[in-house]
Formats: C-alpha cells, sequence, structure tokens
C-alpha cells in the first residue's frame, strides 16, 4: 500500500492561509482613514492570502489550491459561527459595559459574513484559475506576470462582490466605489511589492520538495475536492 505524506510546507501554507482569513474577517469591520485614503484594517492581511493561494497554485497545482480554498471558507464559518454563539449565550453582569464592544467585533451580522465568504470564495479561484491557465499557457516562465494578474482579477472580483453587498446602504454611493478602487489598487500593489520574497519562496519551496505540477486535464471545478 502507497504510503500518504502530507508536506510541511504545504500543511504550513495552508494554516497560515486559514489563519490570514480568519484575521482578516475580524479586521474588516473596522474602516482606517490613512490621510485622504479609507481602507478597512483587513488590507494589513488579507493580500498575504493571495499571495500564498499563488505559492500553493504554482508549486502544488490548481487541485491542491482548491483544497486549501475550501478549508479556508470552512474555518472561516467555523470562526463566525463560534462568534455568533458567544454574541447569543448571555455575559456575566460584571461584563456587561464590554459586551457592547465584544458584540461589535465577533456579531459579524449574516449581511456582512454572506459578503465576506461569497467574495472570498469568488476571488480566491479565479486567482488560483488564473495562475493555472497563465502557468499553462507561458510554460511556466513569466511567474511576476502570472501573480500579478492573477491577484488583479481575483482582488478586483473580491472587491466587486464584497463592498457593494457588505456596505450599501450603510455608506454614500462614492464612498462605496472608491473603497473598493482603493482596495483593489493597493492590494496589487502589495503583491507587487512582496513580490521579490514571493519569487524566492517558490523558488526554494519547488526545490526542497522537488514539486512544480502543471495543470495539464485538470478539472476546474470548485466542488471536485477529491481530486487531488
Amino acid at each position: 500500500m502507497k504510503e500518504k505524506r502530507v508536506s510541511v510546507f504545504f500543511m504550513l501554507m495552508g494554516i497560515l492561509f486559514c489563519i490570514c482569513l480568519v484575521a482578516s474577517n475580524l479586521l474588516e469591520t473596522k474602516v482606517l482613514q490613512l490621510g485622504p485614503v479609507s481602507l478597512t484594517a483587513g488590507f494589513m492581511v488579507f493580500p498575504i492570502s493571495y499571495i500564498l493561494n499563488d505559492c500553493i497554485a504554482e508549486v502544488w497545482g490548481y487541485r491542491k489550491a482548491r483544497l486549501i480554498i475550501w478549508m479556508g471558507f470552512l474555518m472561516n464559518f467555523f470562526v463566525v459561527g463560534l462568534g455568533l454563539l458567544a454574541v447569543a449565550l448571555p455575559a456575566a453582569p460584571y461584563w456587561a459595559e464590554n459586551e457592547p464592544h465584544f458584540n461589535f467585533v465577533f456579531g459579524l451580522a449574516p449581511r456582512m459574513a454572506f459578503a465576506s465568504f461569497t467574495a472570498f470564495l469568488v476571488g480566491s479561484f479565479l486567482n488560483a484559475y488564473v495562475m493555472s491557465k497563465m502557468k499553462l499557457a507561458s510554460q511556466g516562465k513569466h511567474f511576476s506576470l502570472r501573480a500579478i494578474a492573477s491577484t488583479l482579477v481575483g482582488e478586483g472580483a473580491d472587491s466587486l462582490i464584497f463592498f457593494p453587498l457588505a456596505f450599501w446602504g450603510l455608506m454614500p454611493f462614492s464612498e462605496v466605489v472608491k473603497l473598493m478602487a482603493i482596495q483593489v489598487v493597493a492590494k496589487t500593489l502589495y503583491e507587487i511589492i512582496a513580490l521579490p520574497l514571493t519569487i524566492r519562496v517558490v523558488k526554494k519551496v519547488k526545490q526542497i520538495e522537488g514539486v512544480d505540477v502543471y495543470d495539464e486535464n485538470v478539472s476546474y471545478k470548485i466542488w471536485k475536492i477529491k481530486d487531488l
């Protein structure tokens, strides 16, 4: 019987990917004002998940990226569920003055949760899909271009879905559009700035793992999780 082993690097990247998603969901509840620019606090960590997505799709292929994306979705859903349960449970009398603050952070409104989960799934799968298809088309060349293009597509779809669903009616339409545009540009710039590190990590992981998957004859159906 063939021994099944889990790559340590794949496992670590998968864990970090899930942590980034959970953290970004909590941080999205705050909008930052940096000079004339407004950004959600999730900006600090969310692009890291796209960089990890790029690394996983580049080294292990779309099948493994699909698995990690669904795991991130489920872990995010699990944490949100626990947060809503904690909010619903009665607070101790001496905790009463802290309750509104706790509820604001962990009592993610169904609308916000739906917007976040939908945007994440669409954006992440588009990111992995673009990386996979461009790698095949370029025969593994031009990683930098693939990383930037996939992030631009993924982040663009993510922002176009998340902000209207989450903030429509809660803030002026012009501010929603501004937030969308700023997030896409800022996160893509984040990817570009991080490219030297991303390239080194990808090269090192490929060297250590002895793996460089090309997604030939792969099914891109997002629900085929067992197809590894």
